[in-house]
């Protein structure tokens, strides 16, 4: 069931909007024109309420993503265009570089950062894109995480959409028959040249648990105090 008591009182359209607006994080970004973004939407009560990572791996992730940003500036400056993003520990490594020596360095420093438990090296040694596909690659995210909130059959705060190149990577705890819904409507949306999934798979029995802990608490009125 999607939340919707933080959107009273507002059109049914603009919730979507608003959501999804919400929604569009995606890691840390390294570039020349903007050298450090940091997705907001993940200290939303939205987004920490149904991420189903535990409020400490969220944190966890979140450090990694700046410690990670922080190091790879510090030696490679603005010669490099990289996003960090961690799901459960886990790194995708997008972006372009040079060289692949630079490469392969990112990809060290990144491995060595506290709390990194695996990685995925998405990096391409090219120039980097202009700001017209850069803008283009943030209209395809939030097109591919709007038609997640409208799915009726998945939770949209779950997956992690992260877009470079039209190319859409797909992070999140999952089951196989979300994976798939998921992949479906990813690659419905326009603009999209390739899906690629990074999902850790959960059974239906995860999923079931995962919602009755995140369910909100019962409230009942005790009445009037006996005197």
């Amino acid at each position: 069931m999607k939340n919707k008591s933080c959107f009273l009182g507002v059109s049914a359209w603009a919730q979507r909007g608003l959501l999804a607006a919400a929604l569009v994080s995606g890691g840390v970004s390294l570039t020349a024109c903007a050298p450090l973004v940091v997705g907001a939407a993940l200290g939303t009560t939205v987004m920490v309420a149904s991420d189903r990572r535990t409020s400490g791996t969220q944190l966890e992730d979140q450090n990694i993503e700046l410690k990670a940003a922080a190091r790879i500036r510090e030696r490679y400056l603005d010669s490099v265009r990289v996003t960090v993003t961690s799901y459960n520990r886990v790194v995708l490594i997008s972006g372009e570089v040079p060289a692949e020596s630079v490469r392969a360095g990112v990809v060290d420093i990144v491995s060595k950062v506290e709390n990194v438990k695996g990685w995925h090296n998405e990096l391409a040694v090219a120039t980097s894109p202009s700001l017209t596909q850069r803008s283009g690659d943030s209209l395809v995210t939030a097109r591919v995480k709007s038609a997640f909130v409208d799915a009726q059959d998945l939770s949209a705060n779950a997956i992690k959409v992260v877009t470079d190149r039209g190319i859409v990577y797909l992070m999140g705890r999952l089951t196989p028959r979300e994976i798939n819904r998921a992949t479906e409507i990813a690659r419905s949306i326009n603009g999209v040249r390739q899906v690629v999934r990074l999902f850790e798979t959960i059974s239906e029995d995860d999923l079931r648990r995962l919602q009755a802990e995140n369910a909100p608490a019962q409230v009942r009125d005790g009445g009037d105090a006996k005197r």
